[in-house]
C-alpha cells in the first residue's frame, strides 16, 4: 500500500468533492472514509486510475451520508449526478483548498489548524506542537472550526497571510524529518509567488530554499541529527541558496518588510559564511531584533538568545535567556549549550538531559542524550 500516494491525492479529491456541493467538513469525512476503503481493498485488487477511484468511492460516500441526515435531505438530488468511474480531471487543488479553508468565518489561527489537518497532513500532535499547545486543547480548536464552517458555502477564500502561514508551518514540519512535507511546502509556494506579486511570498519561498538548500548537511549516516556549525557545507545546494538569496533582495528592495523577509535575511547570513567562525552574528542579532519587533515571538527571542551568545559571549546570551519563560520549548537546550560555552559542564550537561526528555522527536532527543553523555564523560576525566 503506497501511503503517499494517498496522501498526495487527498487534496485534489478533497477540491472535487467541493466543488461539487459538498460542504468541506463532509468532504473531510467522505474523503477519510474512501482513504479507509482503499487501504482495505487496494493491496488485492489496486486500481488502474487511483484518483478517479477515490472521488468515485468518496462521492459516494459523501451522498451516503447525505441521505441518512434527515436535516439535509434537499442534497439527494445530487445522487443524479454522481460522477462515473474513469480518469479524474488532472487538476491541482491544493493551493486553492489552503485559500478555502482560510475562510472569513475563522479566526487566522483556527484556519490554519483547520488546513494543517485536513490539507497538510498533520496530526494534532505535530499541530499542537508548533503552535505550543496541549494537544487537547488543539483538538477542540479543531473541531471547533470544522463546525464553524459545517455548510458553508466556500465562495470567500481567506487572505495571503494566513496561506503563508499555513505554507510555513508545513514546510517547517517537513524539515524536521517528522513528515517529509517540506517538498511540496515548496512547490505551492512557487506556485503561490508566481500567481500573486507579494513581498512577503517572496520572503516565504527564499526562506524554505535557503533552509532546504542545507537538508543534504544535517544528519550523518546514521540518522543522527549534525548541528548548523559542524555541518559539511560542501553538501550545501548552492543553486538553491543562490536562487534564495535573489529572490529575497528582490523581496527586501520593495521595502516592506515582513517577518517571513526577516527570517530569510538571517538564513542568507548563515548560507553567506564560508565557515561557522566567520559568521556575522552581529548583523544576525540586529535581524532577530527586527524579527522580535515585528512577531513579539517568544520562539523568536530564544532564538535571539543564541545569536546573542555567539556575538556577545555566551554571558550576554545568559542574560537574554533570564527573561524568557523556562518551559518555551528548547529552552532547557539553549540553556544547555550557553552554560557549556561559559565553561559549565554540569550544568549544561544537566540541562541537556532535561532538554532530552521534552524532545518532539526520536532524532533530537538522540541528539541531546549524546550531548549530555559527552560532557558528563568529560567531567568525568
Amino acid at each position: 500500500m503506497n501511503e503517499a500516494l494517498l496522501r498526495s491525492l487527498t487534496p485534489s479529491v478533497l477540491g472535487i468533492l467541493v466543488r461539487r456541493g459538498a460542504d468541506f467538513a463532509a468532504a473531510e469525512d467522505a474523503a477519510q472514509d474512501a482513504l479507509v476503503e482503499a487501504v482495505r481493498v487496494w493491496p488485492a485488487d489496486p486500481p488502474r486510475d487511483a484518483k478517479g477511484w477515490l472521488v468515485t468511492v468518496a462521492w459516494r460516500k459523501f451522498l451516503d451520508a447525505t441521505r441518512a441526515d434527515t436535516a439535509r435531505r434537499r442534497r439527494e438530488d445530487l445522487v443524479d449526478e454522481e460522477p462515473t468511474t474513469g480518469p479524474a480531471p488532472a487538476v491541482d487543488d491544493t493551493l486553492q483548498l489552503y485559500f478555502l479553508c482560510a475562510h472569513p468565518s475563522l479566526t487566522p489561527s483556527s484556519a490554519v489548524a483547520l488546513t494543517l489537518r485536513a490539507v497538510g497532513g498533520l496530526t494534532t500532535r505535530q499541530i499542537a506542537q508548533a503552535y505550543l499547545v496541549p494537544e487537547a486543547t488543539m483538538a477542540q480548536r479543531i473541531s471547533r472550526a470544522k463546525r464553524t464552517v459545517s455548510g458553508v458555502r466556500f465562495d470567500q477564500p481567506g487572505d495571503v497571510a494566513t496561506v503563508l502561514r499555513v505554507l510555513y508551518l508545513v514546510f517547517n514540519e517537513g524539515y524536521s524529518g517528522d513528515v517529509d512535507l517540506a517538498a511540496e511546502a515548496i512547490r505551492l509556494t512557487r506556485q503561490l509567488a508566481a500567481a500573486i506579486d507579494h513581498p512577503e511570498v517572496a520572503g516565504l519561498l527564499a526562506l524554505m530554499l535557503l533552509h532546504h538548500a542545507r537538508r543534504a548537511a544535517r544528519t550523518a549516516p546514521d540518522g543522527s541529527l549534525v548541528p548548523l556549525a559542524e555541518q559539511d557545507r560542501g553538501r550545501w545546494d548552492t543553486k538553491s541558496i543562490a536562487e534564495g538569496v535573489e529572490i529575497l533582495q528582490a523581496a527586501l528592495a520593495r521595502d516592506r518588510l515582513g517577518e517571513f523577509q526577516a527570517q530569510a535575511a538571517i538564513a542568507a547570513l548563515h548560507a553567506d559564511a564560508p565557515t561557522a567562525e566567520e559568521t556575522d552574528w552581529v548583523q544576525i542579532v540586529e535581524w532577530y531584533d527586527e524579527l522580535a519587533r515585528l512577531t513579539d515571538s517568544p520562539v523568536v527571542r530564544l532564538n535571539r538568545a543564541v545569536a546573542v551568545g555567539e556575538a556577545d559571549g555566551p554571558r550576554a546570551g545568559l542574560a537574554a535567556l533570564v527573561a524568557l519563560d523556562d518551559s518555551l520549548p528548547r529552552h532547557a537546550a539553549v540553556a544547555a549549550y550557553l552554560h557549556e560555552r561559559d565553561g559549565d559542564l554540569a550544568t549544561a550537561a544537566r540541562l541537556y538531559a532535561e532538554a532530552a526528555q521534552k524532545a518532539p522527536n526520536l532524532a533530537e532527543r538522540d541528539h541531546l542524550t549524546r550531548q549530555a553523555a559527552r560532557l558528563n564523560a568529560r567531567r568525568c576525566r
